[in-house]
């Protein structure tokens, strides 16, 4: 993996990576863990019906995992729950595979100006990595929420066990922290057009901005996070209260 793209063939990766691959021409990514025998354990949104919740079609396959040819299980998931089990093809649709990095420096992590491709924390062994995927897989991740609890938040909690204490700010989604971060930089560079006349000094203190914002979002650096064991999470958050 180089500094512009994290990008990997299929025989590179192992049990226990965190994968994704990018969906709507780069628009956004959809991230999972690759759990061995070309299976992937990822996390989607639920659909709410009238008289319950249901399994939805993944919105992020590019197909329906209960027309997957190969392997009958694909497209598992528990009643309820949005976490999914899938074979490899499914998972990646058209989309090419990458591999998200953990333990980077702050100057790697920085110069990979696009969030939900590395972080500064460290990961945890594989088989740890696959024992959280798979207790998930029957036991649920809560409600998928964008900004809170969305798929790469998943794989990041597979990957590390750190939990976001502060359910108000944003989860450990790089990518989610980049969507905020970016206009945000913006807004808050906007006086500067008033004193500084240059374009490209407004433009590099803006970069500045963003870039901060991302890094001080990365669980590796921010202080309200906490190691939770897999089995305490249902208590911690309280996800066996709700409907």
């Amino acid at each position: 993996m180089g500094m512009v793209s994290n990008r990997v063939e299929r025989g590179d990766i192992k049990p226990g990576d965190h994968i994704y691959t990018y969906r709507a021409v780069f628009a956004y990514s959809h991230h999972g863990i690759y759990v061995g025998g070309s299976k992937v354990v990822h996390f989607t949104p639920r659909q709410i019906t009238n008289s319950s919740v249901e399994a939805s079609p993944d919105p992020y396959d590019s197909s329906s995992p209960s027309s997957c040819p190969t392997f009958p299980d694909c497209g598992f998931r528990q009643p309820q729950s949005g976490v999914t089990l899938s074979c490899l093809d499914c998972f990646l649709g058209k989309g090419a595979l990458y591999c998200f990095e953990y333990g980077v420096t702050p100057t790697i992590f920085l110069a990979k100006v696009r969030g939900g491709t590395c972080t500064t924390a460290s990961t945890d062994p594989p088989d740890l990595v696959i024992h959280r995927a798979m207790y998930l897989l029957q036991n649920g991740f809560g409600n998928y929420n964008i900004f809170q609890n969305n798929c790469e938040d998943f794989a990041l909690y597979c990957k590390t066990g750190l939990l976001v204490v502060d359910n108000l700010g944003v989860g450990r989604s790089g990518q989610a922290s980049s969507a905020i971060g970016a206009p945000l930089a913006a807004i808050l560079s906007s006086p500067l057009k008033l004193l500084m006349p240059s374009p490209v000094g407004v433009a590099t203190i803006t970069a500045g901005m963003y870039c901060m914002s991302r890094y001080a979002t990365d669980i590796g650096v921010r202080t309200d996070v906490m190691k939770v064991a897999v089995e305490d999470l249902a208590i911690n958050l309280g996800w066996g209260e709700e409907a």
